[in-house]
């Protein structure tokens, strides 16, 4: 392996393993700066010992570069792949779903609250056998998120634009992951939700509501013709800082979801696992699409999507009820239209 190659490796592995940010930086980091000079360069500074004196590198990522020139595999690397490399779920769990599926229909970029730049995000979602992939950066509300003012988001459409130019055919969709307010109005301008490809709609305040208020607000979201997908429902955190999922009547919001074709999204984050076993038996019952997301926010988050194809698969969700196994026309023209792909 090449150098950048070896250390943009271990920053995905370290990312699927859900390592904290400021490990997975060290190594994104160190990419990026011997990305920047020539193979040449590299190796004078790798045989005098001045690879140390560039800005951002450490030690660890020194001996990585050092190692992957000398053409062997680092031992970091190495260790990590066995450690984190292998299948996230066990068996032949998902993978029917997973070899069905085409896209995510859920991401974030350092636009927001993602570490990496977009192009980084739909490059890795290309790689990992996507056709396609769409860029759901949080809504101006969701302060500590840097979520998109109107500005940004239109400014933010322009460079998808640009990546789907250097990236064909695969394609970036545009998107966004719109807070639901308490009233269940959309936290955007209408009109730029409507040149958007896919609305994700999610709560992400006063999670603990009463039922009866936090209903009515779900209830108006997924009505709006502006919403594609629900996002992770119920708001629960099931690792760290846990958080118990917010009440409301899901045999109501869900008959919603079906009668005004809103995909319910099965959120393959492990601290979220959203919506739960019995609310996705439930919502299946319901009569509703799904839409299989990773939520990524780095770019080895974009590997978890195994996960929730296992847990549609353990519920007995068809392929067909499952917008992410359609083409990207297929899936645009639900989003514009409502009409679903002939089988």
């Amino acid at each position: 392996m090449e150098p950048v190659e070896s250390l943009e490796r271990i920053a995905f592995l370290l990312e699927r393993q859900g390592a904290v940010t400021y490990r997975v930086q060290a190594f994104r980091k160190a990419s990026e700066v011997i990305g920047g000079l020539s193979p040449d360069e590299v190796r004078k500074r790798a045989a005098n010992g001045s690879l140390a004196r560039l800005k951002g590198l450490g030690p660890k990522t020194v001996h990585v570069v050092e190692e992957a020139l000398s053409g062997e595999v680092p031992g970091y690397l190495a260790r990590l792949t066995e450690e984190a490399g292998g299948p996230l779920v066990e068996g032949e769990q998902g993978q029917r779903l997973r070899r069905a599926l085409r896209g995510d229909c859920h991401l974030h970029s350092d636009w927001s609250d993602g570490g990496s730049p977009v192009e980084a995000m739909a490059t890795t979602a290309r790689d990992l056998g996507h056709n396609w992939c769409v860029l759901t950066d949080h809504s101006p509300r969701l302060t500590v998120a840097r979520g998109l003012s109107p500005e940004r988001l239109r400014a933010q459409l322009s460079l998808v634009a640009e990546v789907n130019e250097r990236l064909a055919p695969f394609r970036l969709l545009t998107g966004i992951e719109c807070d639901i307010l308490d009233n269940g109005e959309l936290d955007q301008e209408p009109e730029l939700l409507a040149e958007l490809d896919v609305v994700v709609a999610s709560v992400h305040s006063k999670l603990r509501m009463e039922s009866a208020p936090m209903t009515r607000r779900l209830l108006a979201a997924v009505a709006n013709p502006l919403v594609d997908v629900l996002g992770h429902c119920t708001g629960r955190q099931i690792t760290g800082k846990l958080r118990p999922e917010s009440q409301f009547d899901a045999a109501e919001v869900f008959a919603a979801c079906a009668a005004h074709r809103t995909a319910v999204e099965i959120n393959c984050r492990p601290d979220r696992f959203d919506p739960p076993r019995r609310l996705l038996r439930q919502a299946l019952d319901a009569g509703t699409l799904f839409a299989i997301d990773t939520d990524a926010h780095a770019p080895g988050q974009l590997d978890w999507q195994i996960y929730g194809c296992a847990r549609a698969e353990e519920c007995g969700v068809p392929a067909e009820r499952v917008i992410t196994t359609w083409t990207a026309r297929q899936l645009t023209t639900w989003t514009e239209t409502g009409r679903t792909p002939r089988r």
